[in-house]
């Protein structure tokens, strides 16, 4: 059996709270969880389709035994409890639309410098297609990728929507759901290392990571996927 590993108290107390909740609501199905990588670094590329996506993902992550560090929106930290163990966790702070929006990216570069687990959703927030799809995303997985020799994994996740729908305000416990996790092989990015990182450039890796999740999300939910994805451009 692989080691684990190691994450510290905080780590431990966020495990202790997530899994016992997580494990009540759905029922984990995890398909290529050997394409994570035991040691060292990699950035994670995820659909996201529920506010319990980050609730599964880390329980996810954590049985491939890794830590899993994710870029969420800043406002998490000022919740009570919550705020104190993303904060000890050494979870990475999103400010999106400030001044603060690049240390952001900053941080996530030191995580994936120093052999760590990187989980990101290129799309911002929760989709807003009706029917589950990929929406546009942001290019800063793009520049997240290129700047780092690690694998660059996609991973589709399907389930959390039937459980929790935030847009229909609908909370559905049961039936017990099934909450799948697709992982896919480390996209060749070796086409774009080294050439200059225009936003035409960006968009197009972006939208080839986003490409390769939404292909592994057709083959969860067995149906075909659609063309292009979802809403406006992100920069």
């Amino acid at each position: 059996m692989a080691n684990r590993e190691k994450g510290g108290f905080w780590v431990g107390v966020a495990a202790a709270i997530v899994y016992p909740m997580s494990f009540v609501l759905g029922r984990h199905r995890i398909l290529h969880g050997e394409r994570i990588p035991r040691q060292g670094a990699a950035l994670l590329v995820m659909n996201h389709i529920s506010h319990l996506d980050p609730c599964y993902d880390a329980v996810f992550v954590h049985r491939n035994y890794r830590v899993p560090h994710f870029l969420a929106k800043h406002s998490l930290w000022n919740v009570p409890i919550m705020g104190r163990i993303l904060k000890g966790a050494n979870q990475i702070p999103v400010y999106r639309g400030t001044t603060d929006a690049q240390q952001s990216l900053r941080e996530a570069h030191k995580a994936l410098a120093t052999g760590q687990i990187v989980v990101i959703y290129p799309e911002g927030t929760i989709t807003r297609d009706p029917d589950g799809w990929p929406a546009n995303s942001r290019t800063g997985v793009a520049r997240l990728a290129l700047q780092h020799d690690g694998p660059v994994i996609p991973v589709a996740r399907w389930g959390t929507l039937d459980l929790y729908n935030h847009y229909a305000k609908k909370f559905r416990p049961f039936p017990r759901k099934t909450i799948t996790h697709f992982v896919g092989e480390p996209v060749d990015l070796s086409a774009y290392r080294g050439r200059e990182e225009t936003l035409p450039m960006l968009r197009e890796v972006t939208d080839l990571l986003m490409g390769a999740v939404k292909e592994h999300l057709a083959e969860v939910r067995q149906e075909p996927a659609p063309e292009g994805f979802y809403g406006p451009r992100k920069a």
